[in-house]
């Protein structure tokens, strides 16, 4: 495997650290383009709209300083690896308040229940993981080979940084924080992948022989570095696992509450919008004219079909939400939005 000679090292030294200045021009394109990416982001969750999510995606900056951590790791740069990190924090937060506020703007009666791109980012699993390290791989691979940078737009589109990031901040206006924390898992499973990815690949490019070549701040490198980059991926893996399990109980249980909720919603001439289950809640948006169907109704046909011990979240039109608790015959209006 070549290494990497001075002027790539310099070039990606120069593409990954951002300027410590407000007003110098890696600083302002971060920002611009970060607060542009939230803004679209943010807009195409709520709007439920893919195509927008991928454009925000495309224009987020959040992986240079992901990336930037990384080759400041390898280096042992300690200034520009704590100037990384709170960039990538600084960001992030960002990015949630900016969701926050357009949460506060359109928040719809439903609290997200039926939107698409709310529930594919708040089930994180082991497969997320895997594609965030393969995903880092290439992103680290295309800077250092110039010759298939071409694919960076790719890589861009595949990894996942501010549209969960949007959702925590949408999420958190409507009370769902449980569901917010799990879009920030996601997040922090793609950071966590890309940096470790981002480690390896500029090691074994030899990327330190180049910086010191390049007259780049170079430092020890220590073993533990690397060890302690692989033990926060495990830790993320934990709650992964989980979550790969919880997912796939409650795409059971969804599955199983689906022919149920469309009787009892036929019965009133009803339409059932949405089924889904979330961490054992089966959650179920309903369309229709007055008079409502009972939703006790639908909780002795959960009760008689097996799934008695599955807390009912039941969203109407209108924004009302009633909630019939496991292994009881009685249902409460309550707010929207609380989970």
């Amino acid at each position: 495997m070549a290494g990497t000679d001075a002027g790539a090292a310099r070039r990606m030294a120069d593409a990954l650290f951002i300027e410590r200045a407000w007003r110098s021009r890696s600083s302002t394109r971060f920002w611009v383009l970060l607060v542009l990416a939230a803004v679209i982001a943010s807009a195409g969750v709520v709007g439920d709209s893919t195509a927008t999510v991928i454009g925000a995606m495309i224009v987020a900056p959040l992986m240079t300083p992901i990336l930037g951590s990384a080759l400041a790791l390898v280096l042992a740069d300690r200034n520009h690896l704590v100037r990384s990190a709170l960039l990538v924090l600084g960001g992030a937060a960002a990015v949630v308040l900016i969701g926050m506020l357009l949460g506060w703007i359109v928040s719809p009666p439903d609290a997200f229940a039926s939107n698409s791109q709310v529930s594919s980012r708040i089930s994180p699993r082991l497969i997320d993981l895997l594609a965030a390290l393969a995903t880092g791989t290439v992103g680290a691979f295309a800077l250092v080979r110039t010759d298939i940078s071409d694919t960076l737009p790719g890589v861009a589109i595949a990894i996942s940084l501010v549209p969960p990031l949007a959702v925590t901040g949408l999420l958190i206006t409507v009370h769902r924080y449980h569901d917010a924390g799990e879009s920030a898992l996601l997040f922090a499973t793609n950071v966590a992948a890309i940096v470790a990815t981002g480690t390896v690949v500029f090691l074994a490019y030899g990327v330190r022989d180049g910086a010191r070549e390049a007259g780049l701040t170079v430092g020890a490198f220590r073993g533990r570095s690397l060890a302690a980059v692989g033990a926060v991926v495990l830790l993320v893996a934990v709650p992964l696992t989980t979550g790969t399990v919880s997912v796939a109980r409650d795409r059971a249980l969804a599955a199983d509450a689906r022919p149920v909720a469309e009787r009892w919603a036929a019965a009133g001439k009803w339409q059932i919008a949405s089924v889904e289950a979330r961490n054992g809640v089966v959650v179920i948006g309903v369309l229709g004219l007055p008079p409502q169907p009972a939703p006790t109704a639908l909780r002795a046909a959960l009760d008689r079909d097996g799934m008695r011990d599955a807390d009912l979240e039941l969203h109407l039109v209108g924004g009302r939400t009633h909630w019939c608790p496991a292994n009881t015959d009685t249902c409460t209006t309550r707010e929207a939005g609380r989970s």
